[in-house]
């Protein structure tokens, strides 16, 4: 299996490992640490240089209880990294929600477009679509940061989080978007409790039938800490 992004064929025959660059003051266990252009290049050839082989940049907080932060102000914190990660030879992808920016991170040459809000935004699918080329991830999140704790119910976790996702997919195959540009997140963390991110891991085949790869967020996520007993920040 294969994911199509704008530069690169990512084999995903075995699994892959994103490293995820945070240029926020805010995310939940290393806000602040890489708000400066050059100490978050810098953590990218770190990330590389302990095998990375993708590089996420974001450049707004997701964490629970985050406010959202202005278009400029996210421009102002993702471009100059991104364009510089680029150089660094791995694929690069940008973790926002917002097609405005989607679009000039494309122009840059950005392979992959990694949404917690599943291309939800007006005009987001759009931007995607007329790529033809770049990669895409569409996350399950029940809510938005600032509420999806407080809404964390289900009947069945995983059969409403794969009619969600299926929907999105049906949603981008009838704007043209090929298969094999999308992956699928469950969203580990986002609207779940413990129990439903263990018990998503523990069905995930059911999440793969849906015929995409799968990407998972639990670094540092409290669950780890749950069920080792130690912190997980």
């Amino acid at each position: 299996m294969f994911w199509q992004t704008s530069n690169h064929r990512i084999d995903l025959s075995w699994p892959r490992v994103m490293g995820i660059v945070n240029t926020t003051p805010d995310s939940f266990s290393d806000g602040g640490q890489f708000a400066d252009a050059n100490a978050a290049l810098d953590h990218c050839k770190r990330l590389i240089d302990e095998g990375a082989d993708i590089l996420d940049i974001g450049g707004e907080s997701s964490r629970p209880g985050a406010a959202p932060v202005s278009l400029e102000q996210e421009r102002r914190r993702v471009l100059p990294v991104l364009e510089a990660a680029l150089a660094l030879g791995r694929p690069v992808s940008i973790d926002t929600t917002k097609p405005e920016l989607m679009a000039q991170a494309l122009a840059l040459g950005v392979d992959i477009i990694n949404d917690i809000n599943a291309l939800n935004a007006p005009g987001a699918i759009d931007v995607v679509a007329a790529h033809r080329s770049c990669g895409v991830c569409l996350m399950h999140m029940q809510g938005d940061p600032q509420t999806m704790q407080a809404r964390a119910t289900y009947a069945d976790v995983v059969s409403q989080v794969l009619e969600v996702l299926a929907a999105r997919v049906e949603t981008l195959r009838g704007r043209g978007i090929a298969a094999d540009r999308i992956v699928l997140d469950p969203g580990i963390g986002f609207g779940k409790t413990v129990e439903h991110n263990f018990e998503l891991l523990r069905r995930q085949r059911e999440l793969l039938d849906l015929g995409h790869p799968l990407l998972a967020g639990w670094s540092r996520k409290s669950s780890i800490g749950a069920v080792t007993g130690r912190e997980a920040g």
